[in-house]
């Protein structure tokens, strides 16, 4: 009787998971000729990104001699690794309609909680998997806030970047805590084929997201909850579940950077992460991402944050203030911002 019970609940979750697929694709499917346009947009801004970073790299070799050696191009990508991940997350909630204003603060705390003498006796392995829980049950409650509990993603993810950074301090004591274990330091000096472990580390997570994204089923709701969240819960998506799934998503990726940034600086602190979420919504942007929801690539995403790590790159070589360099990015938040508006417009023409 009971193994009749059990295969009967396993048809119907089967069925279910059909209905939600099948769902899901006819959400996507009502907007099929917006989206097939915007994609070619889409299409023609990576290869924009492309072409600016050839401009920039000209610009670079012409402006300062040490621009195109590969200690500085290592840099480069070494300190793109970090914020990549966080955009890679950043990515999938905008795409679904939100926002994370606490990324860098969920880095902060993860780094923290993950360099306690407590958790450090351990070894590394449990220090990693405590950065990564402590990231994921971050996300998670900003998901269940939002999702169920019908807050804004904004006010929540404000209040979470404060709580989060207070909780941080709070454990560190306002202190640094220095990071003992040699594996976890190694981690940032592994050169493995010659190209750093960091930038491994920010390519498979932007091939797993590539895939989430383009591949699944789990990208084809989020695609839809962020065109339309209602005709998207109207065709029988579970938006809730998909949006608490989104910001748990963010977190995990916080957690893995919280690592990166531990095993680079070799140390915990309430610090780190700082402006982390400004950097990252920035480069999503510049990558194609719409704010509204619905459309975006990992491939544009992780191209701004290149776009950006060598502005600033760029900058530093020539001494530049740090002022012009905030001047300067804020200019060009403003005009992908100002392409975004006129190509939706021409798309949805």
């Amino acid at each position: 009787m009971s193994e009749t019970r059990g295969h009967t609940e396993d048809v119907r979750e089967q069925e279910q998971a059909r209905v939600e697929d099948q769902a899901a694709a006819a959400a996507e499917a009502a907007t099929a000729g917006w989206r097939t346009r915007l994609s070619g947009v889409g299409e023609i801004r990576n290869i924009g990104l492309v072409l600016v970073l050839i401009v920039l790299a000209v610009i670079g070799n012409a402006t300062s001699e040490n621009f195109a050696t590969t200690d500085n191009l290592r840099n480069i990508l070494v300190s793109a690794s970090v914020i990549g991940v966080v955009s890679v997350g950043m990515t999938f909630v905008i795409i679904g309609g939100g926002i994370d204003l606490s990324v860098g603060a969920i880095v902060a705390l993860a780094s923290v909680w993950a360099t306690t003498l407590a958790t450090q006796s351990y070894g590394p392995w449990v220090m990693i998997i405590c950065a990564l829980l402590v990231g994921a049950g971050t996300g998670l409650v900003n998901g269940l806030l939002i999702s169920y509990g019908r807050l804004v993603p904004f006010i929540v993810t404000l209040a979470m970047l404060v709580s989060a950074r207070g909780l941080a301090a709070r454990m560190a004591d306002n202190r640094t805590q220095i990071v003992t274990e040699q594996r976890i330091k190694d981690i940032a000096r592994a050169d493995p084929l010659g190209i750093p472990l960091l930038v491994i580390v920010l390519v498979v997570v932007a091939v797993v997201g590539w895939v989430l994204l383009n591949r699944t089923t789990f990208g084809r709701r989020t695609i839809a909850i962020g065109g339309n969240t209602e005709a998207a819960r109207l065709a029988g998506i579970n938006v809730k579940r998909t949006t608490a799934m989104l910001y748990v998503l963010s977190g995990i990726c916080c957690g893995i950077a919280a690592v990166m940034v531990i095993a680079r600086t070799t140390t915990g602190s309430s610090t780190h992460g700082n402006l982390y979420e400004l950097e990252a919504i920035a480069a999503v942007i510049i990558g194609g991402t719409l704010l509204s929801g619905g459309r975006g690539t990992i491939v544009g995403s992780i191209l701004g944050v290149l776009v950006f790590q060598t502005i600033t790159n760029i900058f530093i070589l020539n001494n530049l203030a740090t002022e012009v360099q905030n001047i300067a990015r804020g200019l060009i938040i403003v005009a992908a911002v100002l392409l975004q508006r006129r190509a939706t417009r021409d798309a949805s023409t």
